[in-house]
């Protein structure tokens, strides 16, 4: 009897410890490190200079690779940082980030997401930045950042090749669809409706109404720069679109219940 509870007891600890053991080896094995950067860890950056980080791996399946900006524990939010296309077995990836202004950052953190893994930290590397918000200076790349930036824009093409030969669901065309028509409604209303205002209004309402044309403009030509200077500077330039059009049209309403109710002052 008691050899027969013990065997159920072995039987039932087995079981346990192999469910378990299923559930931890669910999640990829990836070892990811910093093992250059450019420019140096210790430096100073203008608006929208990109920081390069390239990346050692290992992965047994496809993750998406980050290198995000943080200071004192908390990620840097005026800045932009690279997309990720999958990587998997060993090799090197390229990550950047830039800053939109001043700022400082004392730690670039790898994030890694998967299939089996949500996107989290895998690595830290620890730098000094100041982000001076200035026009940077030209200056000398090293020879691996170039390397990978022409390996990625190779990957790039073929994904898209890739994306164009798969057939699109009608989920998606509608969904792709309907925000093209946002972004294009947020472009054409953030210019349009503040610049009719602009036409239609005097005084102080007329200067007010300046205000969300200059903040359309300024984003639209920065973009415009940036994808000159570097193709992969604004790679969420349809929701940086979206984004100011739709704070440009919040302004124009807020300045026409004011008007409304203060007075023209005409």
């Amino acid at each position: 009897m008691l050899g027969r509870s013990v065997h159920r007891y072995l039987f039932l600890l087995a079981l346990i410890s192999l469910f378990f053991a299923e559930i931890c080896g669910t999640q990829a094995e990836v070892r990811v490190n910093v093992v250059a950067t450019d420019p140096p860890a210790e430096t100073a950056l203008g608006r929208d200079e990109s920081f390069y980080v390239r990346i050692q791996f290992t992965s047994d399946e496809p993750i998406s690779i980050w290198a995000r900006p943080y200071f004192k524990g908390k990620q840097v939010l005026n800045a932009k940082s690279n997309a990720s296309f999958p990587h998997s077995g060993s090799g090197y990836a390229l990550g950047w980030f830039s800053l939109d202004g001043p700022g400082e950052v004392d730690e670039v953190r790898i994030l890694v997401g998967g299939k089996s893994r949500r996107e989290g930290p895998a690595a830290s590397y620890p730098v000094k930045i100041v982000g001076t918000g200035a026009t940077p200076d030209a200056r000398t790349r090293e020879s691996w950042v170039d390397e990978m930036r022409r390996e990625e824009q190779i990957m790039q093409k073929q994904a898209y090749e890739k994306s164009m030969n798969e057939p699109i669901s009608v989920g998606s065309s509608i969904l792709m669809l309907v925000f093209m028509l946002l972004m294009l409604g947020a472009l054409i209303g953030g210019f349009a409706v503040p610049a009719w205002a602009l036409w239609k209004w005097q005084g102080g309402w007329r200067v007010a109404a300046a205000v969300p044309v200059a903040l359309m403009a300024f984003v639209v030509l920065r973009i415009i720069w940036g994808v000159s200077r570097d193709p992969t500077s604004h790679n969420l330039w349809p929701f940086e679109i979206l984004i100011y059009g739709v704070v440009s049209l919040v302004i124009m309403g807020a300045l026409v219940i004011a008007r409304r109710y203060i007075g023209t002052g005409d």
